[in-house]
Order: C-alpha cells, then sequence, then structure tokens
C-alpha cells in the first residue's frame, strides 16, 4: 500500500474514523483529507487530518465533487451513520438518482453503488481494514474468564443463527441464552440489541453475544466493529460473553476493550470464520 497517495476517509460516528486516520498517519500517508457529517462524526477528526468537508447526510454530489477537486484517488469509508438520520435523509439530485435504481435500500446495495459513484470521479474504495489490520481479531481467547460448556454450546447455537441471519440481510448479531435465542439484531444496531437481549435474559444476566460478517461480506464497508463503547453496553447488560469471527472482526479501542472485559468478567473470544 503507497504511502504516497493521498487518502480520503468517509467519516460516521464513533472512534472508527479517528483510529482510521491515525493509523493512516502512522503508515506514512501524507496527505489526509476526510468528508464528515453533521451530527455524526467527532469533530476532533479535524486535528487528524489536513482538510475537512462537513456535510449532511445525503449530499452525495458535494461528497463526490470534493474528492474529486481535491484529486482524491483512494477512500476508506469508516463508521456507522445512525438509523434515525437514515430515516430523516434529505437527499440531493445525484442521492435521489442512486437511489432510484435500488431495488433494495440496504447497507450492501447502497454503499456499493455509492462505490461505484466513486469509482466514476475516479476514486477506488479500499477495504474498510485497510491501515487497521493489526486490530483484527485473533482466535481463541482474548480477554474474560475461560468458557464453560454451557457457553461454548450457546456460542455455537448463536453463530448458527447470526450466519443465517446475516445472509439474510436482517442483523449479524444475535443473543442466546441456556440454548434460547433472545435477541437478533435487525435495523437497530447491535448495542441496541445487546439491551433488549439483556433485559430478556433477566436480572441475572448470562446471555451470550455472537457478531459475524455476512457470507459475502464485502469489506469496503459494513466491516463488524467491536469498541469500548459495545463492551460497556455488554456489561450494563449483564453479558458473559461476546464471540467475533477471527479476521474479520475489528477490535476497537483493543486495550479499553480488554480492560473491560477483563473488569467485567465478560469472555471475548474469537472464534473461526466459516469458509
Amino acid at each position: 500500500m503507497s504511502s504516497q497517495l493521498p487518502l480520503g476517509i468517509i467519516a460516521g460516528n464513533g472512534v472508527y474514523p479517528l483510529t482510521l486516520a491515525r493509523a493512516a498517519r502512522a503508515a506514512g500517508v501524507a496527505r489526509l483529507v476526510a468528508v464528515a457529517f453533521t451530527d455524526e462524526t467527532d469533530p476532533a477528526l479535524e486535528n487528524a487530518v489536513d482538510e475537512v468537508s462537513w456535510l449532511r447526510v445525503g449530499q452525495l454530489g458535494r461528497l463526490l465533487g470534493f474528492f474529486k477537486k481535491k484529486e482524491i484517488p483512494r477512500a476508506i469509508m469508516a463508521g456507522q451513520i445512525a438509523p434515525k438520520n437514515l430515516f430523516d435523509l434529505r437527499p440531493d439530485l445525484p442521492a435521489l438518482l442512486l437511489l432510484s435504481r435500488l431495488r433494495e435500500r440496504n447497507a450492501e446495495s447502497l454503499f456499493g453503488a455509492i462505490a461505484d459513484e466513486l469509482a466514476r470521479v475516479g476514486v477506488t474504495l479500499l477495504p474498510a481494514t485497510t491501515f487497521l489490520e493489526h486490530l483484527l481479531a485473533p482466535a481463541g481467547p482474548i480477554a474474560g474468564p475461560d468458557l464453560g460448556k454451557r457457553a461454548r454450546l450457546d456460542v455455537d447455537l448463536a453463530l448458527r443463527v447470526a450466519r443465517q441471519t446475516s445472509a439474510l440481510d436482517i442483523g449479524q448479531s444475535v443473543l442466546v441464552k441456556n440454548g434460547t435465542v433472545l435477541a437478533v439484531e435487525a435495523f437497530e444496531g447491535t448495542d441496541a440489541a445487546i439491551r433488549r437481549g439483556g433485559t430478556l435474559a433477566g436480572p441475572k444476566g448470562g446471555a451470550i453475544l455472537a457478531k459475524v460478517s455476512k457470507p459475502k461480506q464485502d469489506f469496503r464497508f459494513d466491516v463488524p466493529v467491536i469498541g469500548a463503547r459495545t463492551l460497556a453496553t455488554a456489561a450494563e447488560a449483564r453479558l458473559a460473553v461476546i464471540a467475533v469471527e477471527a479476521g474479520r472482526t475489528l477490535l476497537l479501542e483493543k486495550e479499553t476493550l480488554t480492560a473491560l472485559a477483563e473488569q467485567h468478567r465478560i469472555s471475548l473470544v474469537g472464534v473461526r470464520a466459516e469458509p
């Protein structure tokens, strides 16, 4: 990966964009610009890149125009957009035209179409794990207590169900307790699903969470991520285990993440992904 070429970041919410910017700098990328979204992107990103263009969600024309004007040959999508903002979308004309061509509106179809539009202005969309390969989950125990027999059975069940729901583009996370599926992630996102599953697990908690990638995951966008915020939510919901796919899940704020897992005695494990 050449460090001589400028890099654009399409920055959603959370710590992901800032983590990416710092990793790209450490890898020697000399020129970094970002497209950020009002009420989504952390303003701290401005201190980590050379230039930021602040947009409203849905302003596709301005996004394309900014990268074209700045002669950005490659870009990375980092961070999510809150579901409420996707429903409150006020698209410009290019975005309206793009949406009109989509038969289904999900992450894969929407971001795939945006990648095509970026390519039209000379911007190649790189995998969202670029410069962050060191943060991909390893296989095996990562933090917290070892798994007991019951927990291993629940992890296996949650993984089987999550792989089915992700294949149907419903959600990539599932919560299970004692052989019963408590919650399946849908449009609300992982943290909201954790809260729902934690409530259904009862006052003692003990549910396990499995988070997987899609069978044909496009790693240019929608990469599974677990960060300190997710771990804190899991602690509030009294989860016992978080299982993620090794080599396909980013562990952001890794030191804080593992420290929280140890503190709250939540087992964080990496499982091998299906071929």
